[in-house]
């Protein structure tokens, strides 16, 4: 391992010349009298010139489509400034520019299967799928919904409603009844596609009797295309049979084998898709991405800061319902080939995701950081089981990676690879910190901010801050700025989400801090964030230190209110490795990693254990369901949660009354 003073990856000579993120500096370069030459320099252009950076990036992106006169068009409000007003393009386009025999994607199932298409026949199963949702009477603007595992069915029908302007929106189909419907309900699709069933843990989940009761209160959905995945052929046609307007993935398409792929030209703004904010204490806002700005973000990330070349082979392990599906899907503009995944990360063993890198020469792998934590936990030594020579970046995102997860990376995984932590959301349907090519990793730390992001910690007052913790914030647009949320007259709620917190500047909701580096820590949620005697605490700084014990599976901190309402106690709750108890000598050996790991104020008051924390079905714990249901508060919406039995555990817990 380096030494604690270096950083533990450093960029090879070849990136500064030969990487995506060189090549378009030479540009910037050469169109502006420009000398940048590291990421610094292209950063600090990108925010000061957006309208000559984002066209710079729709011109290295090869973007098909009419740009405009305008790349940039500011406005007094930030949310209202607008990039490339003028330009038309088509998404779904710009995504199957590449043809051939070469392998697009490959889609992977838990139980062995294994799907390819070719970059041609995923052209030509779009073309079908695009037809045929024409001939439904599907225009331009209606919405599709998808309740749909992660294979190649997911991004034919995606991409088919890009190439015609409808709408589309997609959820696992591991959610209920009540969560599809707080989401779908909302936007009144007029087709639904949907599998027959899918597995988990080697367990097989039927899906007709689902879609059957949530097609019962979508009186808009006027078809369902039915799909087999995990089951057979005739379990779709019986499912077809049964729900209202149901049909086969097979019958939908066959009258259009063969047809000519079009594309609709469409406005830079054009709703593409529509993501769901997680919605556990209330429905879940339906945010409203524009297609030119997606484009534009992913090219920004896939090809700068993520250096995915043609020919590489892109994973990240997650679900539709998660905005990293989406963003996954944009690979395909780079001429990388996709490996999706569904299933169980963990059936049959925690070997399950390294053994598909290996098999599948993956270059770019993607995974959360709670997936790392649980490797590192079951003891697997993944560069020890599988030869990994083509992996070149490991993505890490979905909560903050702790110190503990890049020296878990680096010593387990591969030493030469650069770890690139991300963090963003479904907001942006992107990253607003990152990693690049030409910054080192150092550890604990995201590299820095993403190219064409004006971001920066802000204090209580409003103030730029570095070296210490405060409100992660964007003080300039960006192309992926959600277009509106649906039903959201005179974008009220999307307002108050971003801008309330600081005139005219997008406050994320994570409290985070700069580095001396110039990196990014990011310590929680601000909502989750701590507050005893007055002090704010990051929980993530709480986990980070119980990364280093065995004993400690999984854990939860949270404030609880004192009973005169003047002060908060921190509470810890842990998950324990089986047979492990929670004695008296496991509690002080606890506060004393937290106290020499961190800090005395960061030590809990109490520790508690519980055999489940509740989390959201992209995987992230969730404190703010946990606080609420302490205090006795109710949570409108659990279907958001993908385990909301766990929150019996923490009701009237006895480890919480005050003596």
């Amino acid at each position: 391992m380096p030494k604690p003073d270096a950083p533990l990856w450093t960029p090879p000579t070849q990136a500064f010349t030969h990487s995506h993120m060189a090549r378009f500096m030479r540009l910037l370069n050469e169109r502006h009298g420009l000398a940048l030459a590291d990421f610094p320099a292209l950063h600090a252009f990108s925010t000061e010139q957006p309208a000559d950076f984002w066209r710079a990036v729709w011109d290295y992106g090869e973007v098909i489509g009419t740009p405009g006169a305008v790349a940039f068009e500011p406005a007094e409000e930030m949310m209202r400034a607008r990039f490339f007003p003028g330009a038309t393009l088509n998404f779904a386009e710009n995504l199957l520019r590449h043809t051939g025999d070469e392998p697009a994607l490959i889609a992977r199932r838990e139980w062995g299967a294994r799907v390819v298409l070719s970059r041609d026949a995923l052209r030509a199963q779009v073309a079908a799928f695009a037809a045929a949702l024409k001939a439904a009477g599907i225009e331009a603007g209606d919405r599709v919904a998808g309740i749909v595992p992660n294979g190649e069915q997911a991004i034919i029908a995606f991409l088919g409603c890009a190439a015609i302007g409808a709408i589309w929106s997609s959820a696992s189909p591991d959610f209920g009844v009540r969560g599809l419907l707080d989401r779908f309900g909302q936007l009144q699709p007029k087709l639904v596609v949907a599998a027959e069933s899918y597995r988990y843990n080697g367990k097989l989940f039927g899906l007709a009797e689902k879609v059957e009761q949530v097609l019962a209160e979508l009186p808009s959905a006027e078809h369902c295309v039915v799909f087999p995945f995990a089951g057979s052929g005739a379990d779709a046609t019986a499912m077809a049979a049964q729900v209202r307007g149901g049909i086969t993935w097979a019958d939908f398409i066959a009258p259009h084998a063969g047809a000519a792929l079009t594309f609709t030209p469409l406005p830079f703004d054009h709703p593409l898709f529509i993501l769901f904010s997680s919605g556990t204490t209330g429905k879940p806002k339906c945010i409203v991405h524009r297609a030119g700005g997606i484009l534009l973000k992913h090219i920004s990330e896939h090809l700068l800061a993520g250096d995915l070349r043609e020919h590489d082979v892109l994973f990240y392990f997650t679900t539709c319902g998660w905005m990293m599906w989406n963003w996954l899907v944009s690979g395909l503009l780079a001429g990388a080939r996709l490996v999706l995944f569904d299933g169980s990360p963990f059936h049959p063993g925690p070997e399950a995701l390294f053994a598909l890198a290996e098999e599948e020469s993956v270059t770019h792998f993607g995974v959360s950081a709670r997936y790392i934590d649980a490797v590192h936990k079951a003891g697997y030594v993944p560069k020890t089981h599988h030869d990994l020579s083509a992996m070149r970046v490991v993505y890490s995102t979905g909560s903050p990676l702790s110190p503990a997860g890049f020296d878990f990376v680096y010593g387990a995984v591969k030493e030469s690879v650069q770890l690139a932590s991300i963090s963003g959301g479904t907001d942006i349907c992107g990253c607003f910190v990152g990693g690049n090519p030409l910054s080192p990793v150092w550890r604990g730390e995201i590299q820095g901010p993403m190219p064409g992001m004006a971001v920066a910690v802000f204090d209580e007052d409003g103030k730029p801050v570095r070296g210490q913790k405060g409100e992660l914030v964007c003080t300039q647009p960006f192309p992926s700025m959600p277009l509106c949320f649906w039903n959201d007259a005179g974008d009220a709620r999307y307002r108050d989400a971003y801008f309330s917190r600081f005139p005219n500047v997008w406050t994320h909701g994570d409290y985070a801090e700069i580095t001396e580096h110039g990196g990014f820590i990011i310590h929680g949620r601000s909502d989750a964030t701590l507050n005893p005697g007055g002090v704010r605490i990051g929980t993530a700084e709480i986990y980070a230190q119980l990364e280093a014990m065995e004993e400690v599976v999984e854990a939860v901190a949270v404030g609880q209110k004192l009973p005169d309402g003047s002060d908060e106690r921190v509470v810890l709750f842990v998950v324990l490795k089986e047979g492990v108890v929670l004695d008296e000598e496991l509690q002080a050996r606890i506060r004393q990693c937290i106290r020499a790991g961190a800090s005395p104020r960061h030590v809990p008051a109490v520790i508690a254990a519980v055999p489940d924390i509740p989390r959201t079905r992209s995987g992230k714990v969730s404190e703010i369901a946990v606080r609420r249901t302490i205090h006795g508060e109710a949570l409108s919406n659990t279907s958001a949660l993908a385990n909301p039995e766990a929150l019996a555990h923490f009701r009237d817990h006895p480890a919480l009354r005050f003596t």
